[in-house]
């Protein structure tokens, strides 16, 4: 908004005339109208008395619309004022925005240079913030984002700069004496201890925690203020992603070699979203077998990528960035999709078992997209065995819940992954209809070594006798792991003590020599070739 200066001019001309108009006439007027009282004759100039009537009139015209013009201005200012504010500002918390922090961080970083002082910038994400949102409601997130942000207000030293860039993403700003850097890190202790503490709404409790990343100009004091706000907004963030990698509910400060692992993920990133389409992801399979027979039962998929660049690359790299980037569904219906078609040609009687994403929980369609998947491939659902990880279950019973009865409708099979890793009870097992139970294979791969691995495989053995659930044994590795396990009960087992897992042509091959392929009409020789002792899957 502008002022309009004419309208002033204009407002003040007319006061000015008017008023020299009154001093040049009113004297005259008022000497000609008293002499005509006295002397009772008719005034000598009656025009002037008119004019003075009208010069008065437009006196009060002239001040009437400059006191509206006036009002007009303050009015218009006060509206500039509010425009600059929600420009760069944030209406919820008060800070700076995106869009003015840059600004404002060149501002800071003169006026410690002046002072011959360093500055600090932290990021800070606070963790979970989505979920709490969505539970409890947005009214409840807005009260966490403003309490946080004037629990870091009261600590941050004067001259410091706060600023919410978007969702629950915010960058602060602090001048230090470069001489006492310790300061910084008392600081943090006190910022994370206040951000720490519940957050009362209507009276809930909410606990609230916050990830955050360091970065100080120490390293680059002659740098250009632009390029150093940028530099160090650009580090923080770097620092307050491992902060998150590490564990969440901490901070960390910038380190050299973060950026060069920044280039690799991106390098990743980039290679998954290229490789889904041009079918790098296959498939591999691990064997599953009876352990009180020895017989082959099934293979369990497990995700690799052939990288053209990095060769056979570990789903523990590659899945965790999937799921950041949005692109776990795609790359493992891309999978489950090859698996099916693998494994139609196998044997019947082998079942073929897949692990998913918990973030694929979340999908409402899931159920009806891995439908899809059965009837292109032509695959018996009851031959399909879908596992959840433990964990699962703590976040979202209720979806998992619909979601298994959903595919259990259809015939498909559920497993129970990792179990004794996480916070499934018996109350939960008795009330979803799990198909089996599979036993997390650090406590399998440390039987004979460690005690409490030996309690818990004893427990869980107990817990699915009881619940008449069969049970699965992961990481088999030894044989020595595989006669104590012997001793807990009966069990399904897999591991590298039956073999590494391989890729779908060396599945093949070994099932045909097996006559375990489809059309296989040798049953003696079928039932003879079926059987997977260890010392033939080492040999």
């Amino acid at each position: 908004m502008t002022r309009r200066p004419d309208n002033d001019v204009i407002g003040l001309g007319i006061i000015v005339a008017a008023v020299l108009m009154f001093v040049a006439n009113g004297s005259v007027v008022v000497g000609d109208f008293l002499r005509a009282i006295l002397s009772g004759d008719a005034p000598h100039e009656p025009m002037l008395g008119i004019a003075l009537i009208l010069n008065i009139a437009l006196l009060l015209f002239g001040w009437r619309r400059y006191v509206d013009l006036t009002r007009e201005v303050g009015q218009r200012r006060k509206a500039e004022e509010t425009a600059h504010r929600l420009a760069h500002t944030d209406p919820l918390t008060g800070c700076l925005n995106r869009r003015s922090v840059g600004k404002a961080l060149e501002d800071i970083i003169r006026a410690a240079r002046i002072t011959g002082h360093e500055l600090v910038v932290m990021m800070m994400d606070i963790d979970n913030f989505k979920r709490a949102n969505d539970t409890h409601g947005h009214q409840a997130g807005d009260a966490v984002l403003t309490q946080t942000v004037e629990r870091v207000a009261a600590l941050l030293p004067e001259r410091s700069l706060m600023a919410r860039l978007g969702g629950d993403e915010f960058a602060f700003a602090a001048i230090y004496d470069p001489d006492h850097a310790e300061a910084i890190e008392r600081l943090m202790a006190r910022i994370t201890a206040a951000i720490s503490r519940p957050v009362m709404i209507d009276g809930l409790s909410l606990d609230v925690t916050a990830s955050i990343g360091l970065a100080t100009s120490a390293d680059k004091a002659d740098a250009d203020p632009a390029e150093l706000s940028a530099a160090l907004l650009h580090r923080a963030d770097l620092a307050m992603y491992q902060a998150k990698k590490s564990g969440r509910n901490r901070y960390s400060w910038f380190e050299d070699v973060m950026e060069s692992e920044l280039r690799f993920r991106s390098e990743l990133e980039r290679g998954i979203r290229e490789g889904i389409p041009r079918g790098e992801f296959v498939p591999y399979y691990e064997k599953q077998v009876d352990l009180d027979t020895g017989e082959l039962t099934g293979f369990e998929m497990l995700a690799r990528w052939k990288s053209p660049r990095h060769g056979i690359v570990s789903p523990d790299i590659f899945i965790p960035i999937a799921e950041e980037i949005g692109l776990i569904s795609e790359l493992s219906e891309s999978l489950i999709r090859q698996a099916l078609r693998d494994a139609r040609e196998w044997d019947p009687r082998l079942t073929l078992s897949v692990n998913i994403s918990p973030l694929q929980l979340r999908d409402p369609w899931f159920a009806q997209k891995l439908l899809k998947l059965l009837v292109e491939a032509n695959f018996p659902p009851n031959r399909l065995d879908i596992e959840i990880t433990e964990t699962c279950l703590h976040e979202s019973i209720g979806v998992v819940r619909t979601l298994i009865t959903s595919l259990k409708n259809q015939g498909i099979r559920i497993s129970l992954d990792d179990f004794g890793t996480g916070y499934s009870s018996l109350a939960q097992l008795r009330t979803l209809p799990f198909d089996q139970i599979k036993i997390d294979r650090f406590f399998v791969s440390t039987l004979g070594t460690n005690k409490d691995s030996a309690t818990i495989i004893e427990a869980i053995s107990s817990l699915g006798k009881g619940l008449n659930m069969p049970m699965t044994a992961e990481g088999i590795e030894s044989p020595e792991v595989l006669d104590e396990l012997r001793k807990f009960g009966s069990f399904k087992g897999q591991g590298f003590l039956y073999g590494q897992p391989v890729d779908a042509q060396e599945v093949r091959a070994m099932l045909a020599e097996r006559a375990l392929l489809q059309g296989s009409d040798d049953p003696a020789a079928d039932t003879q070739a079926q059987t997977d002792t260890p010392r033939t899957a080492l040999g």
